[in-house]
């Protein structure tokens, strides 16, 4: 990987929680950035208090014109990024007997799962050519198993983690690196509603300079924080039986109303 000094990253989700931290962490070590966002403002906001060059695309991750052509922009003046970090998402809860929370799934497939191919998609056949460049997703420990009340998300993040696979698998003999990222709870406005505990619950920042960490260290699969991974082992392995009766009741996120 290029010197953190002459690092070029793309982040979606910049504008806020922790595409902001990772924005402001790789600015802190120089990096030439691309913030994606749907929010202008912000973006502008961050990109004017950022020490390091900038260039922002206020853009919905759903837009795959929108997305190739703000690719196109940055490597026009930068070059071929070396790190594409597919952060954007969203969580709320969803139910299936509701037919009004089918949209609601859809957008949750929609952000979590296609944005990252559409965000990943422009630059996988100029890093090929390169050979070498890192594609990094954000999925979930929420992706190891369907949560009650959540099953948007939890499918969601499913899918994040076995496409981010595929992808690896893809990509291992062309210098091309691929990492899937699995946070536990990270403090966020996404989180802020949540009616429920949240263990090992991480500030943005420290989820963002534990996501560089591993980032640099090339690791393909990792779990932040390391109690987190324990956890999400432990539910992995529990039988179906015992899974349903631990967590048949348990507190459930808002549905989007």
């Amino acid at each position: 990987m290029a010197r953190a000094t002459s690092l070029r990253v793309i982040i979606t989700g910049a504008s806020g929680g922790l595409g902001q931290a990772l924005a402001e962490r790789y600015a802190a070590q120089g990096a030439t950035l691309g913030l994606i966002a749907r929010r202008e403002a912000e973006l502008k906001q961050l990109a004017a208090r950022l020490n390091s060059p900038s260039r922002i695309y206020p853009l919905d991750v759903r837009d795959a014109v929108g997305l190739a052509a703000a690719a196109s922009d940055f490597m026009s003046h930068h070059g071929c990024p070396d790190v594409v970090i597919a952060n954007a998402g969203v969580s709320f809860g969803t139910l299936t007997e509701y037919a009004e929370d089918v949209q609601a799934f859809q957008d949750v497939l929609d952000i979590n799962v296609m944005g990252m191919v559409k965000t990943f998609q422009p630059f996988v056949a100029k890093m090929r050519d390169k050979g070498q460049g890192t594609l990094v997703g954000i999925a979930s420990v929420a992706g190891y198993r369907g949560l009650p009340g959540a099953g948007a998300y939890s499918a969601s993040k499913a899918a994040a983690i076995s496409y981010l696979e595929s992808l690896r698998v893809e990509l291992t003999r062309c210098g091309v690196t691929v990492i899937t990222i699995c946070p536990g709870f990270i403090a966020t406005p996404m989180t802020a509603p949540n009616p429920y505990p949240m263990p090992f619950l991480m500030s943005a920042d420290t989820a963002a300079r534990k996501i560089i960490s591993i980032i640099e260290s090339g690791k393909t699969f990792a779990v932040v924080p390391w109690q987190m991974a324990l956890v999400a082992r432990a539910l992995r392995v529990l039988p179906n039986w015992l899974y349903d009766l631990l967590f048949a009741g348990a507190t459930r996120k808002l549905r989007r109303l």
